[in-house]
């Protein structure tokens, strides 16, 4: 059983995140072979990162990040959820982000980008980079979603009716990658 976090990466008021996060979290729970949680960061509250302490060693301060240090670090897979705001991604993502280290690595990461006319494509293709630097693999398949506020409808299915095999195919890739890289941690 592969456990599979989707990470909200939006706190504003009004957000659009919480259509394509549950979407998606909806479609990954029916599948038998996962264990799927969503962690919305806004229901995180975590502090900004401040500590002197680089998250490489592990000594994490304050219960609420020692929580999410150990929630983070029992997934096998990641979905991350990511908004674009000013071309790039929130500021609260990377901080979630910025707290851990070893969590992360030998992980691999899928995105459902969602936005305006790109549906956040730069803000995932930042993202990647990051990923890359916690030594986490970045799958190829990705959900972009434009113009994110008129991608569902009033149930909260996407409009487009590709949007599910897009997803789908995320999944299959995710899964390969999730269980192959289980297999190499556990050696």
């Amino acid at each position: 059983m592969l456990k599979v976090k989707i990470i909200l990466g939006s706190t504003r008021d009004g957000r659009f995140g919480d259509k394509p996060a549950h979407f998606i979290y909806e479609l990954a729970r029916k599948r038998q072979d996962w264990e799927v949680e969503l962690l919305d960061l806004k229901e995180w509250n975590l502090p900004f990162f401040t500590s002197a302490k680089a998250p490489k060693i592990g000594e994490y301060e304050g219960d609420l990040v020692k929580k999410w240090a150990a929630t983070i670090g029992e997934a096998d897979a990641y979905i991350i959820v990511a908004p674009e705001y000013n071309h790039g991604y929130s500021a609260v993502l990377k901080n979630a982000m910025d707290f851990l280290y070893n969590e992360w690595v030998n992980k691999p990461v899928a995105f459902v980008g969602y936005g305006g006319g790109l549906g956040g494509g730069r803000a995932v293709e930042q993202l990647r980079q990051v990923v890359i630097e916690l030594q986490m693999a970045p799958i190829r398949e990705a959900l972009y979603i434009p113009s994110v506020w008129q991608a569902f409808d009033e149930n909260g299915k996407p409009v487009d009716e590709q949007s599910e095999s897009k997803a789908e195919a995320l999944f299959t890739q995710l899964h390969w990658w999730g269980e192959a890289l289980k297999v190499a941690r556990n050696k």
